[in-house]
């Protein structure tokens, strides 16, 4: 079905371009959610990635006027959370643990 275009808006520019989000999510045998909301935006998609919200991702598509493009790898990378690099105690107990292991395994 196509929807007629008002030209004089069109010349004018006031065709609002649409934007949206569209994430394929997989359940395994209980099948695929796609999450459609035209409210939702980049950065919330990329903060739902972050806390866990989306999980099982087949695919994050972006569509933008008539394009579509796959952004997922995009999304993904965005949403990953820093490297925390290990703190002194972190390190320490660490050791303690591999101390503790090889008086276990010296039992045996």
């Amino acid at each position: 079905m196509m929807f007629p275009i008002d030209t004089r808006r069109a010349e004018m520019g006031q065709i609002a371009s649409m934007q949206y989000f569209v994430v394929m999510i997989d359940y395994g045998r209980r099948g695929r959610e796609a999450i459609v909301d035209p409210k939702v935006t980049r950065g919330e998609v990329i903060s739902r990635v972050a806390s866990g919200e989306y999980k099982n991702i087949s695919f994050i598509h972006e569509i933008a006027d008539r394009s579509v493009e796959d952004i997922t790898a995009e999304i993904l990378s965005e949403a990953a959370l820093p490297d925390i690099t290990a703190t002194g105690a972190d390190l320490q107990a660490d050791r303690f643990d591999h101390i503790r292991d090889l008086r276990k395994h010296e039992r045996a």
